[in-house]
């Protein structure tokens, strides 16, 4: 018997919710890496934006670094 190459959104999720398999309905040919790719940068920074940087990461309870990542990517996105 020969499946259906396409279904309704509804149907894809319905299938998807139920832990049915759907890759036969989808493209993997154009999938790309969900984990993106690093590079690691140095950047000097005055001792008051550091101490800053420091001070906001102990209020939210993360990492100088999160503060800077979660920062830029909010400027650049």
């Amino acid at each position: 018997m020969k499946k259906e190459s396409f279904i309704s959104a509804e149907e894809f999720e319905r299938r998807f919710d139920n832990g049915e398999s759907i890759l036969e309905y989808c493209d993997l040919s154009k999938v790309e890496s969900a984990a993106p790719e690093h590079k690691r940068v140095n950047v000097d920074l005055p001792l008051w934006m550091v101490k800053g940087l420091d001070k906001e990461a102990a209020r939210l309870g993360v990492t100088r670094q999160s503060v800077i990542k979660t920062w830029l990517a909010e400027k650049l996105g």
